[in-house]
């Protein structure tokens, strides 16, 4: 086996702004949901909050990134499919994938840099997205996919995916023809070589609207699905989390429900743990959700049982939304892992 987690997801530029309520409201933005937007308006958005304060400096994300990073910084071998332009931002999220360790097939895939005068409006720049954050640590995104929407089956290595002990497939991908698709071959390509398969439903917004995109690429059912309270409720039609949980078995042989301040729910195929919170003053919501996926596929891939996966992912998670950004130090990985697994045994 060459890699503990193989994923494929957008690549995206996070830029980080804090705002008020009266600000969303005012920009007709959804609180706590990802929206999709052009290049236009994600620059009109810019100059209206160019007095606000930037919160953390730019790094390399989108969901599934977040993931990846995180497993590789917590020690697992990782692998990354996306789709970045031959621009600064491109080159800077390449850089940066490379200094956290994650092997990624877009290095040498760079197409020509976008020829595009003033704003650009064309598909071929790097994905970029704008993280707006409340005081209450709420964060809602509005995401430019950039070249990201156009991720397709080329980018998909698939000698690497057959080494892979997890593929783990990024939600986000099904607002995307090409990349649904590139997500349901690599689902495919893992079930026919006996490697397991996981998936985020992403974001609420995924579910609402791509549901059905989501079913698909979930097929006859993934071993291992991540998902918020909210989102497992809204995607098997219940109204409360133990019905959600109950109808996600129809759809995964195991899955983890995150359930904020509340901790999180996981089941393991046989029994059901409940993972206690770990109590933090939060200030940015952005990437707990990424953090946990990351950190749970670590824990398993390493002989961990779900339940000590649970408490690794949830310290984790709380830790990211201590400090603004998705990402921690990778010293800060080591420091969790002798927290959390200084008692643990692995299975």
């Amino acid at each position: 086996m060459r890699y503990h987690v193989y994923g494929i997801g957008a690549a995206l530029v996070d830029t980080e702004i804090e705002v008020e309520d009266a600000d969303l409201t005012r920009l007709g933005i959804s609180k706590g949901h990802m929206t999709l937007v052009d290049a236009q308006r994600q620059q009109e958005l810019l100059n209206y909050l160019a007095s606000h304060l930037l919160l953390s400096k730019r790094t390399s994300g989108g969901s599934g990134a977040n993931s990846i990073i995180a497993a590789s910084h917590f020690g697992a071998r990782t692998f990354y499919s996306c789709k970045v332009a031959n621009d600064d931002n491109g080159r800077f999220y390449l850089k940066d994938m490379k200094e956290a360790g994650v092997d990624c097939n877009a290095q040498d895939k760079h197409i020509d840099v976008c020829t595009c005068s003033g704003l650009c409006t064309c598909m071929d720049v790097t994905g970029k997205c704008l993280v707006l954050i409340t005081p209450d640590a709420e964060r809602s995104m509005l995401t430019h996919l950039g070249i990201s929407e156009t991720i397709a089956n080329a980018a998909l290595d698939m000698d690497a995916a057959k080494n892979a002990q997890f593929v783990y497939i990024e939600g986000y991908l099904v607002t995307s023809k090409t990349g649904r698709a590139a997500a349901i071959a690599l689902y495919s390509h893992a079930k026919k070589h006996g490697v397991n398969t996981a998936i985020s439903l992403s974001d609420p917004s995924m579910v609402e609207f791509f549901g059905e995109g989501l079913r698909e690429m979930i097929g006859d059912g993934v071993d291992l699905l991540f998902c918020n309270e909210y989102e497992a409720q809204k995607f098997t039609g219940t109204n409360n989390i133990d019905a959600a949980a109950q109808a996600l078995k129809a759809y995964a042989k195991t899955f983890a429900i995150t359930c904020g301040a509340r901790g999180a729910r996981v089941y393991d195929g046989q029994n059901t743990h409940h993972i206690a919170p770990y109590v933090v003053a939060a200030i940015d919501s952005n990437g707990a959700g990424d953090m946990f996926a990351g950190a749970f596929l670590y824990a398993i891939t390493h002989g961990y049982s779900y339940a000590d996966a649970g408490r690794l992912a949830s310290r984790a998670s709380a830790e990211v939304v201590k400090n603004y950004g998705p990402r921690l130090p990778a010293e800060k990985h080591r420091e969790l892992l002798q927290e959390v697994f200084s008692s643990a045994v692995s299975v």
